[in-house]
């Protein structure tokens, strides 16, 4: 479940990435947007055959310092020279009353609150994060992520600052297509100078998040499914694996550019991944310290979430009557979820009980008879609900408990012999847990 989830999770991750590359050299360069796809996904793909690993971590640095200075450097010049903050008042009349409320219910409903399911299921279900969670200290894994993600959220409202700015100088997004927006209001209001440092800051943020995407699906395909599944671990040959891996890069990095070329919404695209992979959330986290939890339960409880999902994000069936009635409970449900998994990770399984009991209890007097108005969110909700009450009812009964110490004879390097091991003690690993589903 893990494994194919990534699998779809990268290619559409890659597909934005070369679409947002795209749209960037068409708008900023002589090239159209097919030609400027190819070339970030060519680039892309020719540097991480040749350095892999220690291409992602310098490029992660260069997209640090790109977003970074996007937001301290080129957003405030471009500020000043849209005539701020003297627009605020001449552009108001831009605004809806929607707009104009920083506290607006519609804002947080269609975007805000989506947005945090999908950031808490991308930690949890993307394989690129899993792969740098590898690479930290077991002891300072907490405090990096805990900086990771002020930091990252810090940068994300910085730049949606371009969106802002647009909104209060009633710029239109070239060609109705808001993946235009901020590259045609930096093209419009930078010096050419600091056009070109945008161009170059904004490339190694995307090749980044490409290379990890292309190296997260190599090694999907050759460990999961190559190394253990077809041929298993004694018997794969770990350079057959690595020319596998190699191969999957290139055929992914095809498939992203003809999915890139159909120039779908980014933003809806990584709603749409954040909810899928929050039907996994519970069951993943459940795993690691749980081991009531079976294949079974993993399982089912992913797949009736996201059958549950799909149905209610696009409005498979009215939503009126008893079945938005029966959307809006699941919904909140899934508010109560979402809190305790949170608090979970913060603070431990006694204050996420509490958390997540006292928020549906707060969120049902009010969240019961309009969730199922917002199908983005209450989607993404509802996927969180299922998983978590499938998974724990199937799993609160279940007489076996798994020995997580068996993950050492299955799960390790494909050039040891097999049940050797190079872990010290008997704490299960996240990698190690997450192998049962």
């Amino acid at each position: 479940m893990l494994a194919g989830s990534n699998v779809v999770g990268s290619l559409i991750s890659l597909m934005s990435n070369f679409l947002a590359g795209g749209v960037l050299i068409s708008l900023l360069s002589p090239l159209n947007f097919i030609q400027g796809a190819l070339v970030i996904a060519g680039g892309v793909l020719l540097y991480t055959l040749w350095s892999g690993f220690r291409a992602s971590v310098l490029t992660d640095v260069i997209q640090l310092l790109g977003m970074l200075g996007a937001v301290a450097i080129l957003i405030p010049i471009v500020f000043f020279a849209a005539g701020f903050p003297a627009a605020f008042e001449t552009g108001a009349a831009n605004l809806t009353p929607a707009q104009g409320n920083f506290f607006s219910s519609e804002a947080f409903f269609n975007q805000g609150a989506p947005y945090i399911a999908a950031v808490l299921a991308y930690a949890i279900g993307n394989q690129t994060i899993a792969q740098r969670l590898f690479a930290v200290r077991e002891d300072l894994i907490k405090p990096t992520f805990i900086t990771a993600a002020v930091g990252y959220g810090a940068t994300v409202i910085g730049i949606g600052m371009f969106g802002v700015l647009a909104l209060y100088l009633g710029s239109d997004p070239l060609d109705g297509d808001v993946n235009n927006l901020i590259p045609q209001m930096a093209g419009t209001y930078l010096p050419a100078v600091l056009v070109a440092l945008f161009f170059l800051l904004i490339l190694g943020a995307l090749s980044s998040t490409a290379d990890s995407d292309l190296a997260a699906l190599s090694s999907i395909v050759m460990t999961d499914g190559y190394g253990h599944t077809v041929a298993g671990r004694a018997a794969a040959d770990p350079r057959r694996m690595l020319l596998i891996g190699r191969a999957t890069m290139v055929v992914a990095t095809a498939l992203a550019v003809a999915f890139a070329s159909m120039r779908l919404n980014i933003l809806d695209l990584l709603v749409f991944v954040g909810a899928l992979w929050g039907a996994l959330v519970f069951p993943v986290i459940a795993s690691f310290y749980w081991n009531k939890v079976s294949n079974k339960a993993f399982t089912i409880s992913t797949l009736a979430a996201v059958a549950t999902f799909l149905p209610v994000r696009f409005g498979w069936f009215p939503t009126d009557g008893a079945s938005g009635f029966l959307i809006d409970v699941v919904s909140v449900v899934g508010v109560g979820v979402v809190l305790a998994l949170m608090a979970f990770g913060f603070f431990g399984l006694r204050v996420a009980k509490i958390v997540g009991a006292v928020a549906i209890v707060v969120v049902a007097p009010f969240g019961i008879g309009f969730l199922h108005d917002y199908a983005t969110l209450s989607g993404s909700l509802v996927a969180y609900a299922v998983s978590t009450v499938v998974c724990y009812v199937m799993s609160v009964r279940n007489p076996e408990s798994f020995d997580f110490a068996t993950i050492k004879e299955r799960v390790g390097d494909f050039d040891s012999e097999p049940g050797s091991t190079d872990i010290d003690d008997d704490r299960p690993s996240l990698g190690e847990a997450a192998v049962r589903g």
